[in-house]
């Protein structure tokens, strides 16, 4: 996935460069920019003497020292006075610049944290949607690894009332899928103790009045070969014939009804994609390959990306041999997202980290 949101200390990201929310000094401070200099060493801090400070928006790059990164990107965010002061361009800044300065760099991955959102008092879901939209413009034209780290899972809930509502839709799921124990909790089948259905006794074993050879049924234990009857050779031309039709009626792929759908909705194939939060190669092998077989998140994510129904969305799914299935939590929260409109790929994935579980994408 081109962009993925981790739950991660950004001082032990085993990346090219990561990203500090540094002041326009650049001689170290408290949250993300303490941590850093205190994990790097006194060599970051000689090298920053030297660079003279950063104005709010730009971009710094020094060594990694002790970090397990080549580089430190220093940049500078905005401090939030209400929004109306230019604040989002100066976040869009940071994340251009910082990527500019990676770029140059020959790196290919890179980490950041969420700029401005500590004690700059950035709102936190803002500053996530900055963020990912900022890397996504990246990526339309290149190719790297981006992470956006955060460290506290749940400041970043899409909201409360969406919260509650899918998981409210996961245990009305369950419950109506599986038993109801006394006390109203449900009876999920433990992974070390399958179920197994009763096999129904073996008449051969079971005691029973004589009967005569005849009518005496076999059980499968005594059923061989000889005691099956003869039936006639299969017609092999007929059934080759009805092959070759089965095969020339296949329906559409994957590939043939993404395409389709795109063009249905009159979308291009950019904004596919980047709404997807998927990277143009992956995008290109998909359209140039008639056969193509996603994974489910690929799928799933062009799914959200063209706004399908849940109808839709099985027989895109379908087509890719694949099914949501109410056995798995990520594919009763894409459900109930669908269900309800929610077709931003940011809110989804953020719904998807508050639950512990796999972010669309690829």
């Amino acid at each position: 996935m081109p962009i993925e949101l981790v739950r991660n200390d950004i001082t032990r990201m085993r990346v090219d460069a990561i990203v500090n929310a540094a002041n326009s000094s650049l001689l170290g401070g408290g949250g993300v920019d303490g941590a850093i200099h205190r994990a790097a060493g006194p060599g970051l801090m000689a090298e920053c003497r030297l660079l003279g400070g950063c104005p709010t928006g730009e971009a710094r790059i020094t060594g990694g020292y002790r970090l397990p990164c080549r580089h430190v990107i220093h940049t500078v965010g905005p401090v939030w006075r209400g929004g109306s002061h230019g604040e989002e361009t100066l976040l869009r800044a940071c994340y251009r610049n910082s990527l500019a300065l990676a770029r140059a760099h020959k790196c290919e991955s890179i980490a950041f944290p969420l700029i401005s959102a500590g004690a700059y008092g950035y709102p936190r879901a803002q500053a996530l949607s900055v963020a990912m939209d900022c890397a996504r413009d990246f990526l339309l034209d290149n190719d790297m690894l981006i992470y956006i780290v955060v460290f506290d899972r749940g400041s970043f809930r899409a909201s409360e009332r969406l919260y509650a509502g899918i998981a409210q839709y996961i245990d009305d799921v369950y419950a109506s899928e599986h038993a109801v124990t006394r006390g109203g909790r449900f009876n999920l089948p433990r992974p070390h103790e399958p179920r197994r259905a009763e096999a129904a006794p073996c008449k051969a074993s079971t005691p029973a009045e004589p009967r005569s050879a005849a009518a005496q049924p076999l059980c499968d234990a005594e059923c061989d070969e000889r005691d099956l009857p003869v039936l006639g050779a299969p017609d092999v031309a007929s059934e080759d014939v009805s092959l070759r039709d089965a095969l020339s009626n296949m329906d559409e792929t994957f590939s043939q009804m993404l395409l389709r759908k795109i063009d249905e909705r009159g979308m291009t194939d950019t904004a596919c994609y980047k709404r997807a939060n998927i990277d143009r190669k992956l995008f290109s092998k998909i359209r140039s390959d008639a056969h193509y077989r996603p994974s489910k998140r690929t799928a799933l994510s062009l799914a959200i990306a063209l706004k399908l129904s849940l109808d839709e969305t099985r027989a895109l799914l379908a087509a890719a041999g694949l099914a949501l299935s109410h056995s798995i939590k990520a594919d009763i929260i894409v459900e109930y997202c669908i269900l309800h409109g929610i077709y931003d790929i940011d809110e989804v994935n953020r719904t998807l980290f508050d639950f512990d579980q796999s972010l669309l994408g690829a």
